[in-house]
């Protein structure tokens, strides 16, 4: 996965995650809060992985681009 594909998908879990935690700010009801905060506490999870594959997969493109001054081979 690269990491322009890992923090499109990153993106898309704090999409998630602003919907369900205006949900949270909807509700009144202490067990859907419940459930409600579980599914944020999860979704942050996931944000923060897909977060350090874009890390390690940008790492790993640096790596491997050639340098910009360098003769190609």
């Amino acid at each position: 996965m690269s990491s322009e594909e890992a923090l499109s998908r990153a993106e898309e879990l704090l999409a998630r995650l602003e919907a369900a935690r205006a949900r949270l700010d909807g509700t009144e009801d202490p067990d859907e809060a419940i459930d409600i905060l579980q599914e944020l506490a999860e979704l942050a999870r996931e944000v923060e992985g897909e977060l350090q594959r874009a890390k390690r997969a940008a790492e790993t493109e640096a790596l491997t681009e050639p340098e910009p001054d360098a003769p190609p081979s």
